[in-house]
């Protein structure tokens, strides 16, 4: 080893910081005196709008969002499906000036993303849906209100009077019930109408029924004491209106409740009934709770505009197939011609990503909108809404891609699930 010269020593020179110095590199995050917003903006993902819907929301109410039927199996294959995708990104590529947004079904929407129906949703919290469709109007994307909805089709429409609305059909046995729905819906200027296929009979939610949420509710004394623990949930609720179906309260008979909710339910169901919808209805109509190739082309065969890929995020027939594993297979059945949307498991930007990639026009979401409906109402939705955009667009930038239209199953790597088992990947 040879000799070496010795280190010259590093001299340097202190001072006293003065404030001018460091208050450009030094910021201190300004408190935020209101606790819903300061829930909100601590909310970095949806997943994190989960966690603070847990502690806003009774139990019950958490639990009918957050489950799903039987053993939650096909909640968890939706979100797995997704942990399953790999991107490859396009380098040198300029991303300067993106562009997220889409054509869908004539209109341009700000990005690939739909607000899907969900029931009972005043329930969640008292901004209910009218919250939901004034959000999705702001933002430039399409609102689709339920049959089963807490707030009425005019008053829904009053709330977002420019937005892109749609209208959910539970397709019922009484054809005087679904007309009405559906001259009110064209009355009220809404685009499009989604008719639900997957609910020939209802699924079997556990997680409801041991808390007693059903049709009638039994609460039991555990759940009566878990919302005991949430008086400004309740002072909400009993200052607001009560809870109805309020798009069915006025179907002839006076039906209770039970009997409105056994409505939804037609067994009966079949392509006959998408024949007299599609007679029926003058606008766009899309047909959700698709699962397989040969019912999608069926249905487009019969006069749909479009298809929503959808298991009804696994709240109805459990251990059946995660809907992205059979998005490629479906979107290769109907066309590129065709209007395919896809729900079930989408928490992130990159899922919207990956599920626009490998054939969707747009996702739809459920479950995301409502953790932040619970963990703040209407800016909690807006909150939502925020975080997927800002990880779509970011995550579009690095994977070299400037447009939402230039996405293609190039950009990502996906083996859809076989055999075996799903890895029970909770949300």
């Amino acid at each position: 080893m040879t000799d070496r010269a010795p280190l010259t020593p590093v001299t340097t020179a202190r001072q006293v910081p003065r404030w001018s110095e460091l208050r450009d590199v030094v910021q201190f995050k300004k408190p935020q005196l209101n606790r819903t917003a300061r829930r909100l903006t601590n909310a970095l993902s949806v997943r994190d709008l989960r966690e603070a819907a847990r502690h806003t929301t009774p139990r019950a109410v958490f639990d009918y969002v957050d489950g799903a039927a039987e053993e939650e199996i096909t909640a968890a294959r939706n979100v797995a499906a997704y942990r399953r995708v790999t991107f490859h990104p396009d380098a040198l590529r300029s991303v300067a000036e993106p562009d997220p947004g889409v054509e869908l079904l004539g209109r341009r929407i700000a990005l690939p993303l739909v607000f899907a129906p969900t029931g009972y949703t005043r329930m969640m919290h008292h901004h209910g849906e009218q919250a939901v469709a004034s959000v999705a109007q702001h933002v430039g994307i399409p609102y689709a209100l339920s049959t089963v909805g807490s707030t009425s089709i005019e008053d829904v429409r009053a709330a977002a009077p420019d937005g892109d609305l749609w209208f959910q059909l539970f397709f019922t046995g009484d054809l005087r019930v679904n007309e009405d729905l559906l001259a009110r819906a064209e009355a009220a200027g809404y685009s499009t109408v989604l008719l639900t296929v997957d609910t020939t009979v209802s699924g079997m939610r556990l997680r409801d029924v041991v808390n007693g949420l059903t049709i009638p509710p039994t609460l039991t004394a555990r759940t009566v004491l878990n919302m005991s623990r949430f008086p400004g949930w309740w002072f909400n609720k009993l200052t607001t209106g009560g809870m109805t179906f309020a798009s069915l309260a006025d179907v002839p008979g006076n039906p209770t409740p039970g009997e409105v909710a056994s409505m939804m339910f037609d067994p009966g169901l079949d392509l006959t009934s998408l024949d007299w919808l599609r007679d029926r209805w003058p606008g766009r109509l899309v047909v959700k709770g698709v699962t397989t190739p040969g019912s999608a082309r069926e249905v487009m065969e019969h006069g749909a505009d479009g298809v929503v890929v959808s298991n009804h995020g696994g709240r109805q027939l459990d251990r059946s197939a995660a809907t992205l594993d059979v998005l490629p297979a479906i979107r290769a059945a109907v066309g590129q011609q065709a209007t395919v949307l896809i729900d079930g498991g989408i928490l992130h930007g990159q899922d919207v990503l990956a599920a626009r990639a490998l054939g969707a026009d747009a996702a739809m979401i459920g479950r995301a909108y409502l953790y932040g409906l619970m963990a703040g109402g209407r800016d909690g939705v807006l909150r939502t809404y925020d975080i997927l955009a800002e990880e779509y667009l970011r995550s579009m930038q690095l994977l070299g891609v400037r447009r939402s239209e230039d996405l293609t199953d190039r950009h990502v790597a996906f083996t859809p699930h076989g055999t075996g088992d799903y890895p029970n990947v909770s949300v």
